[in-house]
């Protein structure tokens, strides 16, 4: 990852250039993942464009890039070939019914990410542990990186007899490989000896125009981005300006076999995205050493997944490479956002032909630089370092991330994560033990008691050879879920079967007001002080909503 981001203030030159320079990395990733789903290119690039400019305006971190992601593209593929079967099995048979489900699934997964503003889960991105957060950062650059190496091939289109589509990818070899590869590393050359020279031109833009003006002027023989596109089946990059699908209304069936359909890809489109959405947000506050606000992020990748669906897009995200060029090419205002979705449209309405000569070389060298710069390199170096938990979390988030999925990938960094400190925490729960001079033997517990710790902290008394009055001190403990109690719980009734009196000090109002509810007769083993502690409990909330001095025992 990039170790420092030189301060900028948000300026528009900046944000222009930058906005330009992403737009031109935008067009072979988002024609890539429309390969990926099987679905015209020029439908993720109005899906594109209205993501990017809604979440460019509204969202919740300015600079942030979003577009038509793979992360959500592949989860469409299954079910926009099922949707074609079941449009050719209709009573009156559909043609290609599989992309309207695609819209209508944009529509849901975009509600649901809104739900999830709204709600506020936005925050929990901020609960992710850094080792999960530089696994993801490593393996979506591996990601990146593999996707850039398959521009090193051509296409070819194949249909199979039973009338199935299907890419055949062949490795560039001798003299065409020599020359994308060196015009790859003139990209990257450019890009890294700009900077050192001047910073006042964009070099990632500086680099692209280079190389194009290179390959133009000498009429070379290369992969371009027409080419690209024709060779993955598209017919151009030319395109209209998006407007509602009247289609979507007219064709498909709303009922509730149509919903049960595109309920889960949905749900699980919705997650992923909002995952690397907000993960993509959460590297931009530490590149930029300021705050986003994920609530309204969530709000506003819904909003744009719900236009891009009635405009006849397809779903997207925040894109970690693109967000990265950004950056670094100084965009750091919302401008750079905007720039980029309207300049993106711009090259589909008024310049295409001159975007589809740009070669393909150019864009890789730029995202092979985003790649050097985003991966943690710091984490060989830490390896050793950091606790044994954390370099398994790294490694398997970014394993996971590059062999399975994001989103499962940044679910099990999380537990494994939350596992290892529940199991560390488990062991810090003490007990010092003394006789006061009346015979009564205090417990004083230290460490947080809760379900992880629940066994230890039983073992550390023994009902049967106490003496008569014992009394639990918790004034150095905190009790932190429902598990925690039912042991307090458990406890007292061992005492009381042994005939033994025992007391409870410093429980916080919120233990008070649940161990009387559980029983009345804990208003004589509960012993109330002024020093008692305020913190909340975290289990059952909605147990305690008033002061306990609003409660009547």
């Amino acid at each position: 990852m990039t170790e420092f981001i030189r301060k900028i203030i948000p300026n528009a030159k900046d944000d222009v250039l930058a906005g330009i320079t992403v737009s031109l990395a935008m067009i072979p990733e988002v024609v890539a993942f429309a390969f990926v789903a099987q679905i015209d290119p020029l439908m993720a690039l109005s899906g594109a464009f209205i993501i990017g400019l809604i979440t460019a305006i509204f969202g919740g971190r300015p600079g942030l890039i979003s577009g038509a992601a793979g992360a959500v593209a592949v989860i469409f593929v299954t079910m926009i070939a099922d949707g074609h079967t079941k449009g050719m099995l209709m009573d009156t048979p559909i043609e290609n019914m599989g992309f309207f489900y695609l819209m209508a699934c944009v529509v849901l997964m975009g509600v649901i990410q809104i739900l999830a503003g709204v709600f506020k889960l936005g925050r929990f991105v901020r609960l992710i542990p850094h080792p999960v957060m530089m696994g993801f950062v490593n393996g979506l650059s591996i990601v990146i990186f593999m996707a850039q190496v398959k521009m090193f091939s051509h296409k070819s289109l194949q249909i199979s007899d039973a009338g199935v589509k299907e890419y055949i990818s062949t490795y560039m070899q001798g003299s065409e490989l020599y020359i994308m590869i060196g015009l790859v590393l003139l990209t990257m050359g450019i890009i890294w000896g700009l900077p050192k020279i001047t910073k006042k031109l964009p070099a990632a833009l500086t680099a692209i125009l280079v190389t194009s003006l290179i390959v133009i002027g000498f009429n070379m023989d290369v992969s371009t981005v027409g080419s690209y596109i024709v060779e993955g089946g598209g017919t151009g990059l030319k395109g209209e300006f998006p407007t509602p699908n009247m289609e979507l209304w007219e064709k498909l069936p709303f009922n509730l076999d149509t919903l049960k359909f595109i309920a889960i890809p949905a749900f699980l489109a919705a997650s992923v995205g909002l995952i690397e959405s907000l993960m993509t947000m959460n590297l931009v506050d530490e590149l930029t050493e300021t705050r986003g606000n994920g609530n309204r992020e969530c709000v506003a990748q819904g909003a744009g997944n719900i236009v891009s669906g009635l405009f006849g897009g397809t779903g997207g995200c925040g894109m970690i490479g693109q967000t990265v060029i950004n950056i670094n090419a100084g965009g750091r205002g919302r401008l750079s956002g905007i720039m980029m979705a309207v300049t993106l449209l711009s090259f589909i309405l008024f310049a295409d032909q001159l975007i589809e000569m740009v070669p393909i070389a150019a864009l890789v060298g730029v995202m092979f630089m985003m790649v050097i710069e985003t991966f943690a390199w710091s984490s060989f170096r830490i390896l050793k370092k950091i606790p044994k938990s954390d370099a398994v979390v790294l490694i398997t988030v970014s394993l996971v991330t590059v062999f399975v999925d994001l989103a499962v990938a940044v679910f099990i960094g999380v537990i494994i994560s939350a596992l290892v400190f529940a199991w560390e925490n488990a062991t810090k729960i003490r007990a010092r033990k003394r006789i006061k001079a009346d015979g009564t033997k205090i417990y004083e517990i230290w460490g947080p008691l809760f379900f992880g710790s629940i066994q230890a902290f039983n073992e550390k008394f023994d009902a049967k050879n106490d003496p008569q009055k014992v009394e639990i001190d918790f004034v150095e403990s905190r009790i932190s879920d429902h598990s925690a109690l039912e042991a307090i719980f458990n406890l007292v009734e061992k005492y009381e079967k042994e005939g033994k009196q025992i007391r409870l000090k410093h429980l916080s109002e919120d233990c008070k007001v649940l161990l009387y509810k559980s029983s009345p007769k804990f208003r004589e083993v509960v012993v109330e002080d002024i020093d008692d502690p305020r913190y909340h409990l975290a289990a059952n909330p909605e147990d305690f909503p008033k002061p306990l001095s609003e409660y009547k025992f």
